[in-house]
């Protein structure tokens, strides 16, 4: 049988459907134009149309990611609320998904505990299953809760991000599978870590470690302190780039080994040869505009590629518009500024995890006075590169 003996019949006929259904250079052009939801179902048509679509599929190696803000009309939360819809708009299949929301309009359930009862929940159960059934399956989707959001709006890498210390915000980046880019997600609370638990998830023993985006949650809680010191500790040993804050929940993945009000941490470990990172930290003394910018201008020693290359900002809740004499966006701006075309996202938190680091493919440079990677009143501002 040949690829095209199964094209539907009142087709069959026409020049057109003879191009579409013999010519595989043509059909593959056209099927670059086509979102990746749109693609799978396409490929269900014929045989030629199959195989085109795979090869289309293997090509889409470029990061996506939809943003939302302001008060939804609806009784989910703003970026719930749009995600369906511009999931349908992507060109890539989704492998991992980093999701974060404000946890004042979220006010998410899954590990968060202390809620306000006299506000009536806009996260539920259903929430994480609707998330699962818009992503593939197997796709891993990570869901943080925080007290503000950094976001750059959906559609183009230029668009100026913006700081939400206040209001109803949240963004989801996706990323495709990507040769010589691994990774994995991981979670741990006081139950499940161990060492062979962090070597299995690639945090320790593994040369190919690049980057580590970590949040920790609940870490106020007694024991919390020495918990995040049990992870912390062989990452500060390590030549990968950690970077990532003191959250309030998380909503995604739904785990069952925690107790109620329990400490915990999750992640993304970022391995593989074509990962880069690089990462400053904007102490306490940063306090105006110009101080910002020149600390993040640091970035630019690392000479990473704008392409797949995201910035991550990590700031405290103490920061932002009152740090800086009520002046507004002034660190993403900053960002902005130094890098035009690369989005940023992150949150505002509870403490944040990082220090001056660059990470390259064959060398690792680091702020060796840093005898920690945890902080308090300051700004993580982070690149990664995925190749």
């Amino acid at each position: 049988m040949s690829e095209h003996e199964d094209f539907p019949a009142y087709l069959q006929d026409s020049k057109a459907a003879y191009v579409l259904s013999n010519v595989a250079e043509v059909v593959e052009r056209i099927l670059t134009f086509v979102p990746t939801k749109s693609l799978l179902r396409i490929a269900s048509v014929c045989r030629l149309w199959r195989n085109c679509a795979r090869r289309v599929l293997r090509t889409q190696q470029q990061l996506a990611w939809v943003s939302a803000s302001g008060p939804s009309n609806t009784e989910v939360h703003a970026l719930c609320s749009i995600l369906a819809e511009e999931v349908e708009k992507v060109f890539l299949l989704p492998k991992t998904v980093l999701a974060m929301v404000d946890c004042e309009a979220f006010n998410g359930q899954a590990y968060c505990y202390r809620q306000n009862k006299a506000k009536k929940s806009r996260h539920s159960p259903d929430t994480v299953e609707e998330l699962n059934l818009l992503f593939p399956k197997g796709c891993d989707i990570m869901g943080i809760a925080s007290p503000g959001i950094v976001l750059t709006p959906s559609g183009s890498c230029s668009s100026p991000p913006q700081e939400y210390q206040e209001g109803e915000a949240g963004f989801a980046v996706m990323f495709p599978s990507m040769e010589g880019v691994n990774i994995k997600p991981f979670h741990f609370c006081k139950k499940s870590i161990s060492p062979t638990a962090l070597k299995e998830a690639g945090l320790v023993e593994n040369p190919d470690l690049r980057v580590v985006l970590i949040f920790v949650y609940e870490a106020y809680k007694s024991g919390g302190a020495r918990f995040l010191s049990q992870i912390l500790e062989p990452l500060a040993k390590s030549k990968a780039l950690i970077a990532g804050g003191l959250i309030e929940s998380v909503f995604s993945p739904t785990r069952h080994c925690c107790s109620q009000g329990a400490y915990g941490v999750v992640g993304l470990a970022l391995s593989g040869p074509k990962v880069q990172g690089a990462s400053v930290l904007l102490d306490q003394d940063i306090s105006n505009p110009k101080e910002a910018e020149a600390t993040i201008r640091r970035l630019k020693a690392a000479k990473i590629p704008e392409r797949n290359t995201l910035g991550f900002m990590f700031a405290c809740v103490g920061r932002g518009q009152n740090y800086y004499n009520n002046q507004t966006n002034v660190e993403a701006d900053a960002f902005h500024k130094v890098f035009p075309n690369t989005p940023l996202f992150g949150l505002f938190g509870n403490g944040e995890i990082g220090c001056d680091r660059i990470i390259k493919d064959d060398y690792t440079l680091c702020d060796t006075d840093t005898d920690s990677l945890q902080h308090e009143y300051t700004t993580v501002m982070t690149l990664v590169h995925l190749g």
